[in-house]
């Protein structure tokens, strides 16, 4: 089997699991991201030379405990507040000059914050006012992708600035603003014929901060990757990479698409 009919297959196959998942049931996406957390944790202390034994069982219990406690206000704004912290240090270490060594608590830290909590976030974003609705997830998840396929087109047909090259030599500054603006289009089209929701300015709100967080998560994975000199985070979508490659984007979005339902809830 040749490498584009191998990336083609897998690729196939990981779109209709995720979709099935999520459409079928809160408890199927809880599930299945439970699976992708535990391997998510696995190629995690792979790269940063974690304890498998303290790490997999740790985001285990967590996932278990709190996967399904959304409504538990007090509570959710403290995961995401904490996810948040390990965000904004992130985003440090991407924009430092230094290949950074983190010390072993440090380590640990980032993976409650950056890989446990963020699954455990994703199954609260498709919870709104009625309930469980895969459509908002599903939203979310088709926003990155249009983000992440115009950024290349518009980046690979007429950009000409580099967007952070000492990480990522291939992204533009030119793609990265098509990628926003696409973006944007898609979630007034998905807003009005899919939701069909009439609060217009919402989408368009979680558009461009699926646009900018899912662009930085991309970038912080790869100089994650950089620094533990690998190519790919695991190997288990072949053609594709690991489970972080796939969902890098996501699990770094989903702590502020939360942020952002807690400002709405807290202001309304």
């Amino acid at each position: 089997m040749n490498e584009t009919l191998k990336r083609a297959l897998s690729g196939a196959v990981y779109v209709l699991l995720l979709l099935g998942c999520i459409s079928y049931s809160k408890q199927s996406l809880a599930i299945l991201f439970g699976v992708f957390l535990l391997i998510g944790v696995y190629e995690f202390c792979k790269m940063t030379q974690l304890n498998y034994f303290i790490s997999i069982p740790l985001a285990s219990i967590a996932y278990y405990f709190l996967w399904d406690k959304s409504n538990d206000i007090p509570l959710k704004t403290f995961i995401v507040f904490g996810a948040i912290l390990i965000s904004i240090k992130l985003l440090f270490y991407l924009f430092s000059l230094q290949k950074t060594t983190f010390t072993s608590s440090t380590r640990y830290l980032l993976l409650v914050g950056y890989i446990i909590i963020p699954f455990i976030l994703t199954n609260y974003v498709a919870l709104g006012k009625k309930g469980y609705n895969p459509k908002i997830l599903i939203s979310i998840i088709v926003l990155i992708w249009t983000n992440d396929t115009f950024a290349y087109l518009v980046g690979k047909n007429f950009g000409k600035n580099k967007l952070f090259p000492s990480v990522s030599p291939k992204k533009t500054t030119e793609g990265f603003m098509g990628g926003i603006v696409f973006t944007c289009i898609a979630s007034v089209l998905l807003s009005k014929f899919y939701i069909e929701s009439t609060i217009l300015y919402i989408w368009i709100i979680i558009a461009i901060i699926v646009s900018i967080f899912s662009t930085l998560g991309d970038l912080i994975q790869s100089k994650f990757k950089r620094v533990a000199g690998v190519k790919d985070s695991g190997n288990i979508m072949p053609g594709h990479g690991g489970i972080l490659d796939r969902l890098d984007s996501i699990i770094f979005v989903v702590p502020f698409i939360n942020l952002f339902y807690l400002i709405l809830y807290y202001v309304s």
